[in-house]
């Protein structure tokens, strides 16, 4: 069973500490995914999302360039994140772990991110959708997000840890487009 992102009604957000002292938050903008899988059985769901690198979004268009600059995201040689999914782990009816793979600027790091099932519901349209969020902490060093100055009182410029918060509204896919759905997401988690 086939399931798109629904982006209008998704965000893929983060927070990151500014001179150890307050919390600047951003977005990226522009992102697409997929989910694989039966509802019966969530744990053999494959989960694969790409992200636009260049979408993203702090609220301060000097920050989001410097952030695209090849002393972060470097988006002209790696334009895009992605995440594939390697396994699910189901803690009760609500709540699972979901691995993966995070790749950025051509890294590849295991994650984790704590999920948790908000229910599913038939839209106005005839649709049903599913709503999840997600959360993690990496550390942008492990993907050679290295860049950073050191500060006079001590400590760092950037916090090398990354907060990831996800919303998440997945739409099922109609049975005539699933086996189009399918051969896209088979290409893609074959990339």
């Amino acid at each position: 069973m086939a399931w798109q992102i629904d982006t209008a009604h998704s965000e893929i957000l983060f927070s990151v500490r500014h001179m150890m002292i307050s919390t600047v938050r951003g977005k990226f903008r522009q992102f697409s995914g997929t989910v694989e899988g039966d509802e019966r059985n969530p744990t053999a769901a494959k989960v694969y999302v790409e992200i636009d690198a260049a979408s993203i979004d702090t609220g301060n268009a000097d920050r989001d360039q410097h952030l695209r600059s090849a002393d972060f995201l470097n988006v002209e040689r790696y334009p895009k994140i992605t995440f594939k999914s390697t396994r699910i782990e189901q803690l009760d009816d609500q709540h699972f772990k979901l691995h993966g793979d995070l790749t950025i600027r051509d890294v590849t790091r295991p994650v984790v991110l704590d999920v948790e099932y908000a229910g599913m519901a038939k839209s106005p349209w005839g649709t049903f959708s599913a709503g999840f969020s997600a959360h993690t902490k990496i550390k942008r060093s492990d993907w050679g997000l290295s860049w950073n100055v050191a500060l006079e009182t001590g400590g760092w410029l950037v916090s090398d840890e990354i907060k990831v918060d996800i919303e998440l509204e997945l739409i099922k896919q109609p049975e005539q487009a699933q086996s189009e759905a399918q051969a896209e997401a088979a290409s893609l988690h074959n990339a």
